[in-house]
């Protein structure tokens, strides 16, 4: 009789040893999940690059990481952001909601502040009153229309409202930007991109193409927030 009790006795710790173990496991990856959501919500996001309109400096298939804290942490559900950590640079690439439909992301080049003066003349980028030049900016239509066929050549100067941003692809002639759809308001800013992580070339189609174009040299690069 003793030696059976013994035996149940084991029994029970060795079921309670199982399920305590199974709710540290449980515990562990909602924990983990959870500091994954506040990081993505607050401090850092993944984005992935589709278009052309920043080539050479992203091409399509370029993921970034976008530190979300520096122009201030966002409150859930509205436009109020909190402890930003500085006010945005000029020359800085950008990725905000863009301002006709939110629910998109778009990241250019962020060329002026409020208060700047932003004007094209024949493909030449001016900020108040002087020319203005990015690394890696280029043109390569050799086509110039006048402001009367469009703003992509020729734009009348403007003057960059309070708490707005005018952004710009660096691919000058094959990027839709604050040429044709305005502003970026300082509640649409999501954050400053900083990093490559990943690149592979998305027309190779399906995964295995993928993998055998790897863009190996473009892993880990620093993305360029200068002018020349």
């Amino acid at each position: 009789m003793r030696s059976s009790g013994d035996g149940r006795g084991k029994e029970k710790v060795k079921t309670r040893s199982k399920k305590s173990a199974i709710r540290d496991y449980i515990e562990a990856i909602v924990f983990a999940l959870v500091i994954a959501l506040i990081i993505k919500a607050f401090i850092v996001q993944t984005f992935k690059v589709d278009s052309g309109s920043m080539i050479p400096t992203l091409v399509a298939g370029d993921q970034i990481l976008v530190n979300k804290f520096t122009y201030g942490t966002r409150v859930p559900f509205s436009d109020v952001k909190l402890f930003p950590v500085r006010e945005p640079k000029r020359g800085e690439i950008v990725v905000f909601e863009y301002p006709n439909d939110r629910r998109i992301h778009y990241i250019k080049r962020l060329i002026g502040l409020p208060g700047d003066i932003i004007e094209i003349r024949d493909k030449l980028l001016y900020v108040n009153g002087e020319k203005y030049e990015v690394e890696g900016a280029h043109c390569d239509d050799s086509t110039i229309f006048p402001g009367i066929a469009g703003h992509r050549d020729n734009f009348e100067a403007v003057t960059v409202p309070a708490d707005s941003y005018f952004m710009m692809g660096d691919n000058r002639d094959s990027s839709s930007d604050s040429r044709s759809w305005g502003y970026v308001g300082r509640s649409e800013l999501v954050g400053n991109a900083v990093i490559i992580y990943w690149s592979w070339d998305i027309s190779s189609g399906g995964f295995l193409g993928r993998i055998k174009n790897i863009r190996w040299s473009r892993l880990g690069d620093i993305l360029s927030n200068s002018s020349k």
